[in-house]
């Protein structure tokens, strides 16, 4: 008898997993066949900044390769964080976001009523492109080794420009500060990239951080001074230019850098499919050589590489804002 009940209770078993099967196979579906509508592809800056161009690059591939329409929609404010923050509520399954370094990284440290958490309500799919920023300097003052020097002779008397508190050109030269002793310049925050670069022409400030395609047109014309790149090593972008740990800055690299993210709630599927669908778009030479012009390198990068970028950079920076005591409302 006892085996007989056995067998009807595997009887029972197995006929409500047989039940569940098909149900399993639904609720998988959608996430399988993804996308089912047109993507929105959210951009927390105004038109013709470096994350609008970025995603209107990849809208036209992306939707090639998915077979639905990538809308590219501008909600500008808060260094990005609105858009980051209405990425993370979406939950219409087909709402995805350009985010820069701060909204991935820095974000939770800076800001005291920040909408979304990036860790927990929000996916990383892919970084997109990167750039080394490049310290530019009137282009009145040396060069090289001899700028530094001259830096930490004057100390406090140099100040430095950037477009905020917070921003990757501030915390980047607080960096510097961190790595090279004696290195002091005082920070002055500007309302925006022309302002600094205004700036910097006319001798107000001794230097600031900017990436590649802003500085390297007026390095070419000679109204700026390139002095070294954030990266461990050179770049493509900005021919010529010496790393900043060429010139005896110790473990120095930092990007400036755009990554696709998407809502937690995102099925796994979805995200795999789309994060396969970006690296594969990013070897395509067209899109290659488009952001190339825009002064950005291609990646394309699994989910966990992005991931871990963001994990390292935020540890980084983290000590700074922390040192800083950095904290913005």
């Amino acid at each position: 008898m006892p085996t007989t009940h056995k067998m009807q209770r595997r009887s029972l078993l197995l006929a409500a997993l047989a039940a569940a099967a098909p149900r399993a196979q639904a609720a998988d579906a959608p996430a399988a066949s993804w996308p089912v509508q047109p993507v929105k592809l959210m951009v927390g800056f105004p038109g013709g900044s470096s994350p609008d161009l970025t995603a209107r690059a990849l809208a036209e591939p992306l939707a090639a390769a998915l077979g639905q329409p990538v809308i590219v929609e501008n909600k500008p404010g808060a260094g990005g964080n609105i858009a980051a923050a209405q990425v993370a509520r979406a939950a219409d399954g087909h709402t995805l976001g350009i985010a820069i370094n701060g909204n991935l990284t820095t974000a939770p440290l800076l800001y005291r009523k920040l909408a979304y958490n990036p860790a927990k309500d929000l996916a990383p799919i892919s970084l997109l492109t990167t750039a080394p920023a490049v310290l530019v300097a009137p282009a009145g003052l040396p060069g090289g080794k001899e700028f530094l020097q001259k830096a930490r002779q004057e100390g406090e008397r140099w100040n430095y420009g950037s477009v905020g508190a917070g921003s990757i050109a501030h915390l980047g030269v607080e960096l510097i500060k961190a790595r090279l002793p004696g290195f002091n310049p005082l920070h002055v925050p500007y309302n925006g990239q022309p302002a600094v670069i205004t700036a910097l022409i006319g001798g107000q400030i001794q230097m600031g951080l900017m990436a590649p395609g802003v500085a390297m047109p007026h390095v070419a014309e000679g109204r700026l001074r390139a002095i070294g790149l954030t990266t461990a090593s050179r770049s493509p972008l900005a021919p010529g230019v010496p790393a900043l740990a060429e010139l005896g800055v110790p473990d120095y690299d930092l990007q400036v850098w755009n990554a696709l993210i998407a809502p937690a709630g995102l099925p796994a599927a979805a995200r795999q499919k789309l994060a396969q669908a970006v690296a594969a778009v990013m070897q395509a030479q067209p899109l290659r050589q488009r952001l190339l012009a825009l002064g950005w390198q291609p990646v394309g990068s699994s989910p966990e590489e992005l991931r871990q970028h963001i994990g390292k950079e935020a540890e980084a920076l983290g000590q700074i804002v922390r040192t800083l005591g950095l904290r913005l409302d």
